[in-house]
């Protein structure tokens, strides 16, 4: 029913980690199911223990988009892409699919709404690291973890990003807008049931704020600006404008 694709940048250490959790979900994911991407500079930290998982490596480093063109080779149902700085609780699939079925969109572990049509930064979340909601909450991008229909993987491909070096999570929810009218969304992060949560926030804040984290780069927000800019120039419509 679902592809997971994992990707080890420079955490190898987290992989087996995540595998486990991956394991471990409520709804079963078979070891053949899951992909792990390595980019260059990734390979031969650590490959997984479990043979039966598939691993790409690629001899360049393709960034934040390389991974996302595993989701065009899966066969199941439904697809989930996690940046390797996220650990998912034992429902969270369950969370996903139950969403999805009652309310299509593409669906994610941290979702951003943006307050500005000129900007990136000032915006507000929802998910494990912002606003727990009792709710599904229409947002205009998600990141993290994006939980989507495998024939949707195509949209990705339908322009030139505007940046290769950052913005695949804009440019995805951008796209599956502008091309299959399909909106994007965050599942219920309730505050009483952390079983359905797309991280363990311990975990998420730790590791997603070692050295290797790319959003403390100087250049992450400016970047992401002019993104946003782009896309909404391209056609994105934003909820709040």
């Amino acid at each position: 029913m679902i592809s997971v694709i994992l990707n080890v940048y420079k955490r190898p250490d987290k992989l087996e980690q995540q595998i486990q959790a991956i394991k471990n979900q409520s709804i079963p994911v078979l070891s053949e199911n899951i992909h792990v991407w390595y980019n260059n500079g990734d390979v031969p930290q650590q490959l997984p223990t479990d043979k039966k998982i598939k691993t790409y490596q690629c001899n360049w480093n393709t960034k934040f988009y390389g991974r996302f063109t595993i989701s065009l080779l899966c066969k199941t149902k439904y697809v989930a892409i996690f940046d390797d700085d996220i650990l998912p609780y034992k429902d969270w699939f369950k969370n996903c699919v139950e969403c999805i079925e009652k309310n299509e969109g593409l669906y994610g572990a941290s979702g951003v709404l943006l307050n500005s049509s000129k900007s990136y930064s000032g915006h507000v979340k929802f998910g494990w690291n912002g606003i727990h909601s009792n709710n599904i909450e229409r947002v205009d991008l998600v990141g993290h973890c994006w939980f989507f229909k495998q024939e949707w993987a195509k949209y990705l491909w339908y322009e030139q990003p505007v940046s290769w070096d950052n913005g695949e999570d804009i440019m995805f929810s951008y796209l599956l807008q502008k091309y299959a009218n399909i909106n994007t969304y965050v599942p219920p992060h309730p505050e009483n049931n952390r079983n359905i949560w797309s991280c363990v926030p311990e975990y998420g804040r730790t590791v997603g704020s070692d050295k290797n984290a790319s959003w403390l780069m100087k250049s992450h927000i400016p970047l992401r600006d002019s993104i946003v800019i782009e896309c909404i120039k391209r056609g994105w419509k934003i909820v709040n404008n």
